[in-house]
């Protein structure tokens, strides 16, 4: 079976290591929008303190408001599962929303698990933006997503340079040379990040 490749811009930035300086700065800005938010909320008696779950209601309640008339900003859909799964459990939810938040931005920032700590942000984005609350959501959710397409190389300039690769994933544990040709040392031209896997597996099916 022929294999569709992506196209060489595609291939360039979300493959090549020596693109990853666009990711790493895209990641900080992301990164720190998440965690100032989620510091905010953790250190607020109405997100996590004596009166955890205020915050929250307030919040979802603003929503509903928001889902009647002709051209509702909340769709119906939504406005019933924030009245009928979130509203009734305003304290876990407004813990799951402050650490969320403040997690995927620590994550984010040290290039951690990059990919997942980008979807999970892309997720909250998307909900803010379900229950109507449009501000910097659509700017922050585009990012993310570029973020989650971009996993293997967003956080080479961060931890995940030498936790994926511990971890077998995208790259073999013992796949060094494949790093150092990704990186473009030695004066070989850069390749994707595992492409040269994928090579060597082919060249060894032609034996």
């Amino acid at each position: 079976m022929r294999a569709i490749h992506d196209p060489p811009l595609a291939r360039a930035l979300f493959g090549d290591a020596r693109w990853a300086w666009i990711w790493l700065i895209l990641r900080l800005y992301v990164g720190w929008q998440w965690a100032s938010a989620g510091w905010e909320k953790v250190t607020s008696p109405a997100w996590t303190g004596a009166q955890a779950g205020t915050a929250l209601t307030g919040f979802v309640k603003g929503a509903l408001a928001k889902a009647g008339g002709a051209h509702p900003a909340v769709q119906g859909w939504y406005g019933w599962f924030l009245q009928h799964v979130i509203l009734p459990y305003p304290v876990p939810w407004g813990y799951v929303v402050a650490w969320g938040e403040l997690l995927v931005g620590v994550a984010l920032i040290l290039g951690i698990f990059t990919g997942i700590a980008a979807f999970f942000g892309s997720v909250m984005n998307t909900s803010y933006l379900l229950a109507g609350a449009v501000s910097t959501n659509p700017v922050l959710l585009a990012i993310a997503t570029l973020l989650a397409l971009a996993w293997k190389t967003a956080g080479w300039w961060g931890i995940d340079r030498w936790l994926l690769p511990a971890l077998g994933t995208p790259w073999s544990p013992s796949a060094g040379r494949e790093g150092e040709r990704a990186t473009g040392r030695g004066g070989a031209e850069a390749e994707p990040i595992g492409e040269g896997r994928a090579a060597d597996t082919r060249a060894t099916r032609q034996r």
